[in-house]
């Protein structure tokens, strides 16, 4: 492909002008299609996708929409392309980039703010004031890859650079597409005070950011870490990942086991990523006084929430988005110090064409799938020509 003269390009990185993409049609309705290589603009790279993780946010948004917003609208029948949990290798530098070099290992944030608006200068950028205004429509900079903007089911895909994290040249493709969810969990704790060394806390649901928030606690220092949910074969996998304690929600109630392991005093902090109908109520009761909540997670229909019980015991709640406040650049400094192990929720990987099995697999949890990867087969051939 033949780049403009001010990107930087690579002959042992070749870039085709055309590449596979699955494009999102009818809810639910995804075709494998040709589709233009992006070009990359002014800080801006572009990233041969390796390999991609599906989140339980790419299952809302190819059969329900929301939260993508592609021109002003749900994304159906746009030519969007979802997906956003990707990793792979810079293959051309946009005008003036020097940040990375051809040839770099990446894994990716969702989230590019405008650079320009209040949160953005406040580091916030997953709260940008410009979310949703697209590259190509409104000249704000702001792109959600996946979200607004094409995501990382295909082959290429362009890239800020402040949204790029290196990856250790010994961590495996599938576990480079966790850094985002670990950086998730990252994020909440960060929110939630940061240093949490020595202080105890809850995670509720031992999805796959729920049980990267028990990692990631445990890898401060919290003390103890209580993890919550459904499934024993998850709790285990909590248990492996640093939780002191797991309580089984269908076997005993998870705020009197709380204040039972605690003496009754509660924890200090509370993670909620399981977006159950009572989670923020349950989680209030569970903490202390003048302890923190973190909602990780979003429920379909609105709770009903005792507003009395939070004031009357100084409670403090944090709503968090993405993996904001570069908290996927601590998250993998702890994965490349193998502080914990985040390949213990991967449980499968597919090939890129399989898609839609994949994501049947992960939608239904088939096989008690948790973390389902799906790999271009340029990443496949590597990693068997190394072998």
């Amino acid at each position: 492909m033949a780049m403009p003269t001010n990107v930087k390009t690579d002959q042992d990185y070749p870039v085709p002008a055309t590449m596979k993409a699955w494009v999102l049609g009818d809810p639910g309705e995804l075709t494998l299609q040709d589709k233009p290589v992006p070009v990359p603009e002014r800080a801006e790279v572009l990233v041969r996708i390796d390999a991609v993780a599906i989140c339980a946010t790419d299952l809302e948004i190819i059969c329900h929409g929301p939260p993508a917003e592609i021109q002003g609208g749900d994304p159906y029948n746009k030519g969007f392309t979802p997906g956003h949990e990707y990793m792979g290798t810079v293959v051309a530098l946009g005008p003036g980039v020097d940040e990375y070099a051809i040839g770099d290992r990446v894994a990716v944030e969702i989230h590019a703010g405008c650079g320009q608006c209040r949160r953005c200068r406040e580091g916030m950028y997953t709260s940008c004031h410009n979310y949703g205004k697209n590259y190509g429509d409104v000249d704000k900079g702001h792109r959600a890859n996946g979200f607004t903007t094409d995501g990382g089911f295909c082959e290429y895909q362009i890239n800020n650079i402040n949204t790029l994290v290196h990856v250790a040249d010994d961590m495996s493709d599938e576990e480079a597409t966790l850094v985002v969810t670990a950086g998730t969990a990252m994020y909440g704790l960060i929110e939630l005070g940061g240093l949490v060394a020595g202080e105890s806390v809850v995670v509720t649901g031992p999805g796959p950011i729920g049980l990267m928030g028990v990692a990631v606690a445990k890898a401060l220092g919290a003390q103890p870490v209580i993890l919550t949910g459904t499934r024993d074969n998850r709790l285990e996998i909590g248990k492996k990942l640093g939780a002191d304690h797991v309580v089984n929600v269908r076997n005993e109630d998870p705020v009197e086991a709380v204040q039972r392991l605690t003496d009754g005093k509660g924890v200090d902090y509370v993670v909620e990523c399981s977006a159950a109908p009572n989670a923020i109520n349950d989680a209030a009761r569970m903490v202390n006084r003048g302890g923190k909540i973190c909602l990780a997670a979003f429920p379909t229909d609105a709770p009903v929430v005792d507003v009395a019980h939070l004031v009357r015991n100084n409670i403090y709640v944090y709503g968090i988005r993405g993996e904001g406040k570069t908290a996927t650049h601590r998250a993998e400094a702890f994965m490349r110090q193998k502080r914990f192990d985040a390949t213990l929720i991967h449980t499968h990987t597919f090939p890129m064409t399989e898609l839609p099995e994949a994501i049947r697999y992960a939608k239904d949890r088939v096989e008690d799938a948790i973390k389902v990867v799906v790999k271009n087969d340029h990443a496949v051939a590597r990693l068997q020509a190394a072998e």
